[in-house]
């Protein structure tokens, strides 16, 4: 029997929170037909403005037939508190095996009180407020997605389909999992565990006031990369630099390094048959071991389990 997935979306939804994980149960059910039935619901029903002006039909949310799974949109949920609150109610009252939201939509989740004492995530735009809003929450600001039970939240926008690639995989297996992900042309699902701050290092910060020096540091990260270091290649004092880096990026300048080590690591650990020590010694991390605890704490796999599914991958 077909599991009913039932997305539910409001005004000011955010489009790609709707239409990623919608495209990835769609693959999923092409490669194994009969695993899933979508409903777009909304407040109301009708003709739902999106945040970008474009509407998707949803049937009245009140007219939800039996679901296996509700995923919660985000977007600008303030644009309309009416139906925040119907969705709210709606929440509280209804019987489903997971639930699940994406981006923005976690605070609609709060709400209804299925995040108390749980772990959750969301945009990390909003990770502060959120925190200060729901202080009974868990909130791992840095988590793509994560799973607590029956609950299941994720980042922003691209970061639901590997929450949809997730719950496919949790449903399906990994095979059918993979070859979604594939035909998404997203490679592999991202894990739960990796951090949603890499692309705005990446950018260097909220502003870019620090690309040159991640460039800077990315050219260097088999050498030893301080605060102090870092801070005199900023023209800064460290204490300063500390400060203004995590403003910037939402991480510390160490998490930051690491990070960059990792993404290093981790190309080199999928695309080449370098050995791992090697690999180890050129991203930074001194020792194959040192760098493998730090794939288990940000990837939730060792190096070689990656590398097997790299291969894994590229001969499917």
């Amino acid at each position: 029997m077909a599991r009913a997935i039932g997305i539910i979306i409001h005004p000011g939804f955010q489009l790609l929170d709707v239409a990623g994980p919608a495209a990835a149960f769609e693959l999923a059910e092409h490669y194994q037909p009969g695993s899933y039935r979508l409903e777009m619901l909304a407040p109301g029903g009708g003709e739902i403005e999106s945040s970008s002006g474009m509407r998707l039909a949803a049937r009245p949310l009140s007219d939800a037939g039996p679901l296996d799974t509700a995923v919660i949109s985000g977007g600008e949920i303030i644009r309309s508190m009416a139906a925040a609150q119907e969705i709210v109610a709606w929440l509280r009252r209804a019987t489903v095996r997971r639930t699940a939201s994406v981006c923005t939509g976690a605070y609609l989740l709060a709400e209804a009180g299925l995040l108390d004492g749980r772990s959750a995530t969301t945009h990390w735009w909003s990770t502060d407020d959120f925190a200060r809003r729901y202080p009974k929450i868990k909130l791992d600001a840095e988590r793509i997605f994560i799973q607590d039970g029956s609950v299941w939240t994720s980042a922003g926008i691209s970061a639901g389909i590997d929450l949809a690639l997730a719950l496919i995989e949790d449903d399906l297996g990994p095979a059918i999992a993979r070859r979604t992900a594939q035909q998404l042309v997203v490679h592999q699902r991202r894990p739960g565990g990796q951090s949603q701050f890499s692309g705005l290092v990446e950018l260097g910060g909220r502003s870019g006031r620090f690309v040159e020096l991640i460039e800077w540091m990315r050219a260097r990260l088999a050498e030893k990369l301080t605060v102090e270091r870092l801070a005199e290649r900023a023209a800064m004092s460290p204490r300063n630099f500390a400060r203004a880096f995590a403003a910037e990026t939402g991480a510390t300048p160490a998490k930051a390094v690491e990070r960059l080590r990792l993404e290093a690591a981790r190309m080199a650990v999928e695309t080449t048959n370098a050995p791992l020590d090697r690999i180890a010694e050129d991203s930074g991390f001194r020792d194959a071991g040192r760098m493998r605890r730090a794939f288990m704490r940000s990837f939730g796999q060792p190096p070689q389990a990656l590398r097997r599914a790299a291969v894994r991958s590229g001969a499917d």
